[in-house]
């Protein structure tokens, strides 16, 4: 299984530091956010992802071609982290035009893993993969956390039937046949494990949109729209973790509670 760490965010919540690193870069506990994703992608058994790239993209590529455990080209040793870089530099595609985007570099996986480059979790990534089910085109590792927006899956069958913002009361449903009263709401980790049948289907969402899919320089949208005009057709999966411990490093204020949590948990 392959991996892809999406790290091409502009990171504008930890200001100033981003104003001169990307936020793959920012340290914690005297490595880079990526470093430590990296190592618990390796402690996995996984060792060939995909890194997307904008915000000073040059430093990542950088950091990555003078690190003695990393092969940025196929090259690389046995127990050697393999890094290949989608570019971005032209736009920002957000979460799911970014996967769509590293197509020739994820398709023919089988299956790969997403990990946002800025969440640090206790999560087993080994079992995450166990619980993958033959009919899955995605699984989102997922728990019983305080957020405002939450995906909704099934009761028994923990199939994803919908999503909705408790601040605003919007929600969506994908499934006629349950209500939103039904349904158990679930906060996201930031991490899921797709089947790369996907990529042909975001090609096809892509194109239900209108937006221009031949573009060199990819197409823009969100895995959450994609999976909810997915799931109405296809089956994704919910894994819930009921101790999972997770902390997102996207803020300022977070750096010093990441510093605990990688003491404490990773």
């Amino acid at each position: 299984m392959k991996a892809m760490i999406f790290a091409a965010g502009l990171g504008t919540r930890l200001k100033p530091i981003t104003d001169t690193l990307p936020k793959a870069l920012v340290p914690v506990c005297g490595k880079p956010l990526i470093e430590h994703i990296c190592m618990k992608l390796m402690n996995a058994g996984i060792n060939e992802t995909v890194v997307n790239v904008h915000h000073f993209a040059d430093k990542i590529e950088n950091w990555a071609m003078q690190q003695d455990w990393i092969a940025t080209s196929a090259e690389g040793k046995e127990g050697m982290m393999r890094i290949a870089f989608s570019d971005e530099r032209a736009q920002l595609l957000e979460t799911g035009g970014a996967i769509l985007h590293a197509r020739n570099l994820l398709e023919g996986c089988g299956h790969f893993l997403v990990h946002n480059v800025d969440i640090l979790s206790n999560a087993d990534l080994q079992w995450l993969e166990s619980e993958v089910k033959p009919d899955a085109i995605a699984t989102l590792l997922v728990s019983e956390r305080k957020t405002s927006r939450y995906f909704l899956f099934h009761p028994q069958t923990m199939r994803l039937v919908g999503w909705q913002n408790t601040k605003t009361g919007e929600h969506i449903l994908t499934d006629d046949s349950i209500t939103l009263e039904d349904c158990r709401a679930l906060g996201f980790s930031g991490i899921h494990i797709l089947s790369d049948k996907v990529l042909a289907l975001m090609q096809e969402y892509a194109e239900s949109l209108d937006l221009p899919t031949d573009d060199p320089q990819g197409v823009r949208f969100g895995i959450r729209d994609f999976y909810l005009w997915a799931a109405a057709k296809h089956t994704i999966y919910g894994v819930s973790v009921p101790d999972l411990e997770l902390l997102d490093v996207g803020k300022l204020d977070a750096l010093e509670p990441a510093e605990k949590f990688i003491r404490h948990c990773v």
